[in-house]
C-alpha cells in the first residue's frame, strides 16, 4: 500500500489535488511548491515534467513547459531536485508527463527511479492501455507505483470496467475531451456522463480533472467524484510576483 492507497483509505470525499510543472517558474522550485501546497491543504500532488509537445494541454500549460524546458528542465534534473521531496513533503505525488521522455529514460529504469525518491503514481495520457497491460505493468507493480488512467465522456463502458480492472488507486476523469485549462461546463451529456460513472460503482474512486478552478467548480466536481484536480488556474499563479505567499490563500479559495 503506498500514500495514495493510504489517502483513499483515510479520506473518501472533497480530496483536492493540485497540478505544476516542474522547473516552472524556476529551476530548484519544486519541493518548495509542494511543501507549501501540502502545508496549505492539499491532499495530494500531481508534477508535470515538461515536453515540447504537450498535445493534452491548453495553453497555460504548454506555456508553462515551454518555460521550464527554456530554463533547463530534463527529467534527470528533476530527479535531483526531488531527492529532497521526503524530508520536506509527506503527501502523496504523482508524476504526469507524456511517454516519449519516459521512454528515452528508459521506462523501467524510470519507475525504479521514481519509486527511490518516494513517487506514489505516474499519469501518462499517451501510454496506450494495452501496451501498459501487457508491456510495462510489471515495471510499476514491482515498484509499488500506481498507473493512473484517463477516462473521458466518449469512452465506452467496457473500457472504462477495463481500466479499473487494472487501477490500483484512483481513475482519473476529464471532464471533456479538450484540452486543459477550460471552465467546467456541467451541460446535460456531461452531467448524464458523471452520472453514467457513479452509476457504475468502479472499485476504485474517481478524481475530476480539467476545468476546475474555483470553489464552485470545485464542489460541481466533488458532487459526482470523490475529488477534483486543480491545474491551469494554480499554474496562472506561479506567474504572479511573491507566489508562494499567495498559495495558502488559492487553496482556501477552492476549499475553504
Amino acid at each position: 500500500m503506498n500514500r495514495l492507497n493510504q489517502l483513499f483509505t483515510s479520506k473518501k470525499d472533497n480530496l483536492l489535488s493540485i497540478y505544476f510543472t516542474a522547473g516552472y517558474p524556476a529551476i530548484n522550485t519544486t519541493v518548495d511548491i509542494a511543501a507549501a501546497l501540502e502545508k496549505a491543504g492539499a491532499d495530494f500532488l500531481e508534477i508535470g515534467f515538461p515536453y515540447s509537445d504537450p498535445v493534452a494541454d491548453g495553453p497555460t500549460i504548454q506555456h508553462s513547459s515551454e518555460r521550464a524546458l527554456e530554463n533547463g528542465m530534463t527529467l534527470n534534473m528533476l530527479f535531483e531536485e526531488l531527492t529532497e521531496l521526503r524530508k520536506r513533503v509527506t503527501i502523496p505525488i504523482l508524476l504526469m508527463g507524456y511517454f516519449n521522455p519516459i521512454v528515452q529514460y528508459g521506462i523501467e529504469r524510470f519507475c525504479k527511479k521514481a519509486a527511490e525518491l518516494g513517487v506514489d503514481g505516474i499519469i501518462v495520457p499517451d501510454l496506450p492501455m494495452y501496451e501498459y497491460e501487457q508491456m510495462y505493468s510489471s515495471y510499476f507493480i514491482d515498484n509499488n507505483l500506481s498507473n493512473i488512467f484517463l477516462v473521458t465522456p466518449q469512452t465506452s463502458e467496457d473500457r472504462i470496467r477495463k481500466i479499473d480492472e487494472l487501477s490500483n488507486s484512483f481513475i482519473y476523469l476529464l471532464s471533456s475531451s479538450s484540452i486543459t485549462g477550460g471552465s467546467l461546463q456541467l451541460t446535460n451529456s456531461i452531467e448524464d456522463y458523471y452520472k453514467r460513472i457513479k452509476a457504475m460503482e468502479l472499485k476504485n474512486p474517481t478524481i475530476i480533472g480539467f476545468g476546475i478552478s474555483d470553489n464552485n467548480t470545485f464542489k460541481q466536481a466533488c458532487t459526482y467524484a470523490n475529488g477534483a484536480i486543480v491545474g491551469s488556474k494554480f499554474v496562472k499563479l506561479l506567474e504572479e510576483e511573491n507566489y508562494m505567499e499567495k498559495i495558502p490563500g488559492f487553496i482556501k479559495s477552492i476549499r475553504p
